[in-house]
């Protein structure tokens, strides 16, 4: 991404959201799944979902919560337009691209494509290459916090929507919005730049910009 936060004219637009308790948390300890989003914010989610060509999460939360990563088109009093009810993520029932490192010799079912990154860890820059050589030109990153760490550390975030519950979680092995490498000073913290508020069910609604800052740059992960 260009200083800024101009998208480079390659690559999908990447819309980040999630939901988090007041004190920043995705989930209970250990990553166990938290319902944290009230039913006007629920119905926000599935619009953004149904305006992007594709939903990105990654393994851990594929592991944890078996997404089906579909859009709820009951919840948006409509029938659904491309998603199957009932479907999971790698029940080869739409289409579905896991992204693998270099080495990675796992089976998927028929109808789950792979797309292979040439280093040992999935690299985020040219995956969005190819999603844009295929049509995608809006990405919704859902988590978890790994990889949001990567996208925002390699600056390839272009708006993020945070829903913030009317609860408190704590605890050490509960996952905080951002995972990833630690932040040892103000020069690799991730500046962003406040674009709305409004509340929302019992919480609130945050929505922010990536913004440049002198000492920031991108590091992949």
């Amino acid at each position: 991404m260009k200083e800024g936060g101009s998208r480079a004219s390659r690559r999908p637009e990447v819309l980040v959201n999630c939901a988090v308790s007041l004190d920043g948390k995705l989930a209970y300890a250990g990553g166990a799944r938290a319902r944290l989003s009230g039913p006007n914010d629920l119905r926000r989610v599935q619009e953004l979902r149904a305006k992007c060509d594709a939903i990105l999460v990654g393994a851990g939360t594929v592991r944890l919560d078996d997404p089906s990563l579909r859009v709820h088109w009951e919840l948006l009093g409509t029938a659904p337009r491309r998603d199957p009810a009932h479907s999971r993520v790698l029940d080869g029932s739409r289409p579905t691209l896991i992204a693998v490192p270099r080495g990675s010799h796992r089976v998927y079912p028929t109808g789950v494509e792979q797309w292979r990154s040439t280093r040992d860890r999935v690299e985020l820059a040219p995956l969005l290459d190819h999603l844009a050589g295929r049509g995608v030109s809006r990405i919704l990153v859902e988590g978890g916090a790994t990889v949001l760490a990567s996208f925002f550390r390699q600056m390839l975030v272009d708006e993020l929507t945070v829903y913030v519950a009317p609860l408190l979680i704590g605890g050490s092995t509960a996952p905080s919005l951002l995972g990833g490498e630690e932040c040892p000073d103000a020069e690799r913290a991730i500046p962003l730049a406040r674009t709305g508020v409004e509340p929302l069910d019992d919480g609130v609604l945050l929505r922010f910009r990536p913004r440049p800052a002198s000492g920031v740059a991108a590091h992949p992960l």
